[in-house]
């Protein structure tokens, strides 16, 4: 799924198959393998951007591997590694961005202070995989296995922690597998938060404005006063809630913290009601800031969390399960 089409092994002297007659780069057959390839570049281009960026607030993701992929990396193969893949390519990431509104155009205060310049990265040696190609090589995949959905930004932001988890294991012949592990839990994962990340559901009872509104209607039900206040001001959950339910709260607080809020959330029988009470209580939280603050200083707050004690939002949110 990731070899350009006809590479095979150079050392079983087999001829590359990779140009036919029948099938050419410039072939505008739908079924050319080499149209699907040019495609799944446009897919990977979006993919390479993200993940290469993957929680600047540490080192980890840039790091090498102790486990790459030999098969790939092997040089007495030709196949090439996805991240040769990119820089080979001429398109423009910009031009084939598919991104969803409110997803990526805020981020966390805490990640601005990390180096934000790819180039500023040290470049690992041949035969050195980074931790951010694995990830990269999980999104990818998934998006090949799943054209209907395909990769949307933001996805990194939800297998980045899954796969750290595995491969910083204590264990090291589990965390030999954290790249198959981190694939099946991720696969899984989006089975049941998928709706969040197709727009044309965004409007039914599955998709993410329904559950927008219904972080709304939580907080009319524990907190009337709060409600109000941002109705006066017409601060809509879009503005805040859109990421915070998309992103699993990913990018509201430091890697630790959203393992933390993570462990709770998926022990939870039903898990993504219990993430619409942590939203709610993030928002009861801070409500004597909300009260007194005007638009401008409720949307910083709520787009720039203040409160890091995580600890303390999951017992408020406990505390609104049980008032139920």
């Amino acid at each position: 799924m990731i070899i350009q089409p006809g590479i095979a092994k150079a050392n079983m002297g087999v001829s590359r198959e990779d140009v036919t007659f029948e099938d050419h780069p410039l072939n505008p057959n739908p079924d050319s393998r080499w149209n699907t390839y040019f495609k799944d570049n446009e897919v990977l281009l979006q993919i390479d951007k993200d993940v290469r960026r993957l929680c600047p607030d540490i080192s980890f993701f840039q790091r090498a591997t102790e486990y790459p992929c030999l098969l790939i990396l092997d040089p007495q193969n030709e196949f090439e590694t996805l991240r040769k893949r990119v820089e080979q390519t001429t398109l423009k990431s910009q031009t084939v961005a598919r991104n969803r509104s409110g997803v990526t155009n805020m981020s966390s205060p805490h990640k601005t202070s990390a180096q934000s310049s790819l180039n500023e990265y040290e470049v690992l040696p041949n035969g050195c995989e980074a931790h951010w190609e694995v990830v990269e090589r999980i999104l990818f995949i998934y998006a090949k296995l799943n054209p209907g959905i395909a990769y949307v930004q933001g996805m990194n932001e939800i297998v980045g922690p899954l796969y750290y988890t595995f491969a910083t294991d204590p264990n090291n012949e589990w965390k030999e597998h954290a790249e198959a592990d981190t694939f099946f839990c991720f696969t899984n994962l989006m089975a049941e938060i998928r709706d969040n990340f197709i727009k044309s559901l965004d409007d039914s009872q599955c998709g993410i404005t329904y559950k927008m509104e219904k972080v709304y209607s939580t907080l009319k039900d524990k907190d009337v006063e709060l409600y109000l206040k941002l109705q006066e001001q017409n601060i809509k959950p879009q503005f805040f809630a859109f990421r915070w339910l998309t992103l699993l709260l990913s990018q509201e607080f430091l890697l630790p913290d959203v393992i933390r809020i993570w462990d709770s959330l998926f022990a939870d029988d039903s898990r993504f009601d219990f993430l619409l009470l942590v939203c709610c209580a993030m928002l009861i939280l801070i409500r004597e800031q909300l009260l007194e603050g005007d638009f401008t200083v409720n949307m910083r707050l709520l787009q720039d969390y203040p409160i890091t004690d995580v600890c303390q939002i999951l017992q408020k949110a406990k505390e609104l399960q049980d008032s139920k």
